[in-house]
């Protein structure tokens, strides 16, 4: 019998990196692990995880909006409307009983697509926001934004000289999976000097290099609000990455999961590309991403989210379906999730009032968060920082001096790296490094979440940390 070994699996998911879980990740859990120890010896009495945008994960305690888990309550065990009839609202109990007349029980399959009623609503939602119609044939609900975008990259990638353009720095769930899928990711660069802003010449510079290598591009990525980032992009830079699909041929994949998480919304709003193509009338495919892990909703254990086809044809779109329902269908309270998304309470009914607190504490909370984290980085030495407009992040630039630089290369790790384990083993601050997401040869990042409560001692582990990185390796 031949025993189960690397190199007898498909060499492709041995090129899948994913840096957001990965080694510092590991590592953190270990500490957590032994924290639970009585004598520990570690210099610190809690792991702080933001190294994900997790909300609700232990240490972070973002509280689930309660509507939403009221309804999912009921879908869950319907007689708790009989055992506890004063416990819910009348607008609770009837949104479930809604529901459940469309879905009867959650234990059941649902549509591959999903549920006709919910993408119905996902379609109102839609039109609403935009002011353009949506088809809900055309919507498919999916276990998170992160399935739907595997999906289409395993679609698109017909062979390895297959590429999809992809920002630098990205979400590494857009790399892991093109490494999956055995395809060519072609990097084109965001502007770090500039907040993080997308160049039309970048991207093309991208597509010349890509031709020079033989490289067919079949998709742009653009991630608005970005990650780990949080840029926004403008109406004109929208318009002109459609008018280069158009030009180039190119599907474009919208990742607009954190179009909820706007820090600055006077200044900086949110515009969809299904707003900007449908008002150009341009041809090009486009596919839309939503999720319920973001926003306020923060429900990333449910696995629930979206996505929209705009401008593919029936044929393709037989295809989708066909290898959706490889899946059967996603999980229905994931599906519930997104009613709750696209369909929060209205003014005047029974649970807005707490809805409204609710959601508007979360989103003045990150604001502050992001904005006081910000402004406190940039005043230490050899940081910079952009105060972002959206997402849950800062993506700070490190300046690491030629002593940390070969520190790091004789342990044997990126200088970022070098530094992010620095500061776990140091504070228990668990952030990403900058390699994980892509970077300009020799810039030095790191990503962190702004979900973390407490931001005067959090913000102030960071400080000692750095600056005593300083004064022992320079600047």
């Amino acid at each position: 019998m031949r025993p189960l070994t690397a190199d007898s699996l498909n060499p492709a998911i041995l090129k899948v990196e994913y840096a957001v879980r990965g080694e510092l990740a590991i590592r953190a859990e270990e500490y957590r692990n032994k924290l639970k120890e009585p004598n520990h010896g570690l210099p610190f009495d809690r792991v702080i995880s933001s190294n994900i945008g997790n909300p609700q994960q232990v240490g972070l305690d973002q509280p689930p909006l309660t509507f939403g888990r009221q309804v999912a309550a009921l879908m869950e065990y319907p007689d708790l409307a009989k055992l506890a009839p004063n416990a819910f609202p009348q607008d609770v109990i009837a949104r479930a009983a809604e529901l459940r007349a469309e879905i009867g029980s959650i234990g059941a399959y649902s549509h591959s697509q999903g549920v006709p009623f919910i993408r119905q609503n996902v379609a109102k939602f839609i039109q609403e926001r935009d002011g353009f119609p949506a088809n809900p044939n055309h919507i498919f609900l999916t276990a998170g934004a992160s399935a739907g975008v595997s999906l289409f990259i395993s679609m698109l990638l017909s062979d390895p000289k297959a590429g999809i353009l992809i920002p630098i720095p990205q979400y590494p769930l857009y790399t892991a999976t093109i490494a999956q899928y055995d395809g060519t990711p072609i990097p084109y660069f965001l502007d770090g000097s500039a907040g993080w802003s997308t160049s039309l010449s970048e991207i093309k510079s991208a597509l010349e290099i890509a031709d020079e290598e033989g490289t067919s591009p079949r998709a742009l990525v653009v991630i608005n609000p970005g990650n780990p980032t949080g840029a926004l992009l403008n109406e004109e830079t929208q318009e002109d990455l459609v008018r280069l699909c158009e030009e180039h041929s190119l599907v474009l994949l919208a990742d607009e999961v954190y179009q909820d998480n706007l820090h600055k919304r006077a200044s900086h709003p949110f515009t969809s590309f299904k707003k900007i193509v449908s008002r150009l009338k341009s041809p090009i495919p486009l596919v839309s991403f939503h999720s319920i892990s973001k926003g306020v909703m923060g429900e990333c254990g449910r696995r629930g989210g979206y996505f929209e086809c705009t401008n593919i044809s029936s044929e393709i779109m037989a295809l989708i379906y066909k290898m959706a329902s490889v899946g059967l269908c996603p999980p229905l309270q994931g599906q519930i999730a997104v009613d709750m998304l696209v369909r929060p309470p209205k003014e005047g009914e029974e649970s807005y009032a707490l809805w409204k607190k609710e959601t508007d504490t979360i989103h003045d909370a990150l604001a502050s968060r992001t904005h006081v984290m910000a402004e406190r980085l940039n005043k230490l030495p050899g940081i910079s920082c952009v105060d972002s407009p959206g997402a849950l992040y800062l993506y700070p630039q490190i300046s690491l001096s030629d002593k940390a630089i070969e520190a790091a290369k004789e342990a044997g790790k990126q200088p970022d790296t070098f530094y992010a384990l620095a500061l776990l083993d140091k504070t228990g601050i668990c952030v990403v490094p900058g390699s994980g997401f892509g970077q300009r040869e020799g810039h030095w990042h790191y990503r962190l979440t702004c979900l973390c409560p407490g931001v005067d001692e959090y913000v102030g582990k960071l400080e000692k940390f750095h600056n005593s990185w300083v004064e022992k390796y320079g600047q």
